[in-house]
C-alpha cells in the first residue's frame, strides 16, 4: 500500500482542529491533517485524502461522504469493535481497515475482575447496609476455584483469562472452532459447543464482536443451559444478547446475576426493565475507558502511520467480512 502523495493526507473524523485527539497535532509536519465532524465537512475533507482516523462517529457520518473517498486507502478505527463503522460499500472496497486492538485489553480485564469481586464479596450489599448503619457480618465467596468461561478468545478475552487465572480461577474459552488449549485457556471449545460449555461455568463472560454470526447468540436456550448460580458478564457487544431472554432468565432466577456494560440500544432506554432488576449491575459502555486510552489510541495510530508511510505492514488489520482481526 503506497501513499497517494509522498506526504500523506490524514482526515480526522469526529474531531476538530480546536479539539483534536491528544498529541495528534505533533504529526502535522509529517502529514497534512484535516478535521471533519459533519458529513458535509467530511465529504470535502476526503477529497484526495488517503488516510482516515475514525476518532468518533461511525457509518452515519462516513457513509454519506463515501462518494468523496475515492483516494482513500486506509481507515484506522479508534475502537476495538468496528461494527459501528462498517457498511457494504466499505466492506466491498479496497480500503484497509485497522482497529485499536490491544489498547483496551487490560482495562476491560480489570473491569471484569472488579464486577466479579463485587458479586463475590457482596460489596453492593455492604454499601446498602452502610447506608442503614447496619452492622451485620456475613460470609462471602472466593474466586479461587470458580470456573470462568470466556466466550470470544481474542486479545481482550485472553487478557480476561490471564487476570482470572491470577485469582486461581479455572478458565476455558469458546472460539469459532475447537482447538487445543494453551497457557491461558485450558480448553477452547467451538461455538457449536457453546451450550455444553455454558453448563460447565460458574461465570460466563461475553467478549464477542457484533457480527451476523454472533447476533443473539446468547438467547433463551443459552441462558437455560447455564447454571442457576452462574453470573453473566457482557463486555462484548449488546447485539450478541437477546435482552428479553436475559431479563426473563434474571427475573426467574434461572441465572444468578448479570453485569452489563453494553446493550442492544445505547444509551440504555430509561424504560428498560434491566434498570430495576436487583441482580443486575449496569455500567454505560465504559469498561475499556481507563484514563489514558485516548493517548494510547493516538500512539497506536502514529505507529501505524509510520508503517503506512514507509510501506510496512499495518498492525491490527480487520477482516471486513468477519468484522474483527482474525
Amino acid at each position: 500500500m503506497t501513499p497517494v502523495s509522498g506526504r500523506g493526507v490524514v482526515v480526522v473524523m469526529g474531531a476538530s482542529a480546536e479539539h483534536p485527539p491528544p498529541g495528534l497535532p505533533a504529526i502535522a509536519e509529517a502529514v497534512e491533517l484535516r478535521y471533519a465532524d459533519t458529513p458535509e465537512a467530511l465529504a470535502a475533507a476526503l477529497e484526495g485524502a488517503d488516510v482516515l482516523l475514525a476518532w468518533s462517529g461511525g457509518r452515519d457520518l462516513l457513509r454519506p461522504a463515501w462518494d468523496s473517498a475515492g483516494s482513500l486507502l486506509w481507515i484506522q478505527a479508534a475502537s476495538a469493535g468496528v461494527d459501528g463503522l462498517l457498511f457494504p460499500e466499505l466492506v466491498r472496497s479496497h480500503v484497509v481497515l485497522t482497529n485499536a486492538r490491544g489498547v483496551f485489553d487490560r482495562p476491560i480485564a480489570e473491569h471484569v475482575m472488579g464486577v466479579l469481586l463485587l458479586f463475590a464479596k457482596d460489596l453492593r450489599g455492604a454499601l446498602e447496609r452502610q447506608g442503614r448503619r447496619e452492622w451485620r457480618p456475613r460470609d462471602t465467596e472466593t474466586l479461587e476455584g470458580k470456573r470462568l468461561l470466556v466466550v470470544g478468545v481474542g486479545s481482550i478475552g485472553r487478557a480476561i483469562g490471564r487476570a482470572a487465572k491470577g485469582f486461581g480461577m479455572l478458565v476455558r474459552g469458546v472460539g469459532r472452532t475447537t482447538r487445543a488449549g494453551d497457557g491461558v485457556f485450558g480448553t477452547v471449545m467451538g461455538v457449536d459447543e457453546l451450550h455444553e460449555a455454558l453448563g460447565w461455568a460458574d461465570v460466563v463472560v461475553d467478549v464477542l464482536p457484533a457480527t451476523p454470526a454472533t447476533h443473539h447468540l446468547f438467547d433463551a436456550e443459552a441462558f437455560a443451559a447455564m447454571n442457576p448460580w452462574a453470573r453473566f458478564v457482557n463486555v462484548g457487544r449488546g447485539s450478541t444478547v437477546d435482552e428479553a431472554a436475559l431479563v426473563e432468565a434474571l427475573r426467574e432466577r434461572r441465572i444468578a446475576a448479570a453485569a452489563l456494560d453494553v446493550f442492544e440500544t445505547e444509551p440504555l432506554p430509561v424504560d428498560s426493565p434491566l434498570w430495576d432488576l436487583p441482580n443486575v449491575l449496569i455500567t454505560p459502555h465504559v469498561a475499556g475507558d481507563a484514563a489514558g486510552w485516548r493517548e494510547a489510541v493516538v500512539e497506536l495510530f502514529v505507529e501505524n502511520l509510520e508503517r503506512y508511510l514507509t510501506g510496512e505492514p499495518l498492525r491490527n488489520v480487520v477482516d471486513k467480512e468477519l468484522g474483527f482481526v482474525p
